[in-house]
Formats: structure tokens, C-alpha cells, sequence
């Protein structure tokens, strides 16, 4: 038995090949990087965007395989637990989502100095870039969550939808 397509899957139906083309590159952007702060990047980076069906995905996976607290996080980072690093990501995620042409080598220099190499400085741009096609796709195409989002506890679902709501069905 086959699962039911996502919403964002038949969003893409009538453009199969660029589907596929985004799961190569989000592919590859994934494959050289921490999966956990991939997600915290991509959180990061979805909710500058407003993107409820993007900070639904990504917060759940924290949720679920990382244990993380979610709820804190998207409301105050700074206060939620997280070490100096992954506020620095998920800043950097923001800053790339706002201005990414207000980015110098000065603005990357605190990542530098908290041990983030060149390449996993470029993961985080290349995650929170990729997150911008993505995110604004399926806002410009009006897509709504998936409904499987309101098994959710409430507060998780209340932090994480940040635009359009959760689809009734």
C-alpha cells in the first residue's frame, strides 16, 4: 500500500522534474552535514519565512529524533537549552533568509571563531538558500499543511504554524 501524497507532493505533479531536481540538491546539501543542525538551520530559516508546512517538518523531526524542545526553541532560542553554536546557525540561517546580500567575511567570522569550519559555514547558507525556493514555492502556490500535522501536540503546533494554517482534511 502506497502512502497518500503530501500536499507539497502534488503541488509539485505538474512539475515532476524540478521535484526531483530538489530532492537532488537538498540531497546534497544534507549529505555533508549534521543532520541535527541541518534541522536547526532549516528551522530557523522557515520561520523568517513564515512557512508553517516547512516549521511543521523540520520542528517535528527535532521533536521526534532529537528530543529537542521545540516549543522553546522557536519562541527564544537563546533561552532554550542551545549551545553557542547552534544559536550562531540558526542566526546566520535568519540573516541569510533577510539580507544575504548584508553578509560579509566579518559577519562570518563568530562562526569561525566557535570551530565552524569553511564548508560547514557554506552547508548552513546552502541549507537556509535551498529553504527559500522551497518555502516560497509552496507559499506562492497557496499549499497548505498536511492535516497529519494536528496529531501534534497543541503547544508544538501553536509555536510551529508561524503562516498559513494546518489543512482541515
Amino acid at each position: 500500500m502506497t502512502a497518500e501524497p503530501t500536499n507539497f507532493e502534488r503541488a509539485f505533479a505538474a512539475r515532476p522534474d524540478v521535484y526531483a531536481a530538489w530532492q537532488q540538491l537538498n540531497g546534497a546539501i544534507k549529505a555533508s552535514m549534521d543532520l541535527r543542525r541541518y534541522e536547526l538551520a532549516t528551522l530557523a530559516a522557515a520561520s523568517r519565512l513564515r512557512s508553517s508546512y516547512c516549521c511543521l517538518a523540520h520542528g517535528s523531526v527535532l521533536l521526534e529524533r532529537f528530543g529537542e524542545p521545540v516549543v522553546e526553541i522557536a519562541r527564544d532560542r537563546r533561552n532554550a537549552g542551545l549551545d553557542e553554536v547552534d544559536v550562531a546557525v540558526m542566526d546566520l540561517a535568519e540573516r541569510v533568509v533577510d539580507d544575504a546580500a548584508s553578509i560579509g567575511d566579518a559577519g562570518l567570522q563568530p562562526l569561525r571563531e566557535l570551530g565552524l569550519s569553511e564548508e560547514e559555514i557554506m552547508d548552513v547558507v546552502l541549507a537556509a538558500a535551498a529553504r527559500c525556493f522551497f518555502a516560497k514555492t509552496l507559499e506562492a502556490l497557496g499549499v497548505l499543511p498536511d492535516a497529519s500535522y494536528r496529531d501534534l501536540p497543541a503547544e508544538v503546533r501553536d509555536a510551529l504554524v508561524v503562516g498559513r494554517p494546518i489543512a482541515d482534511a
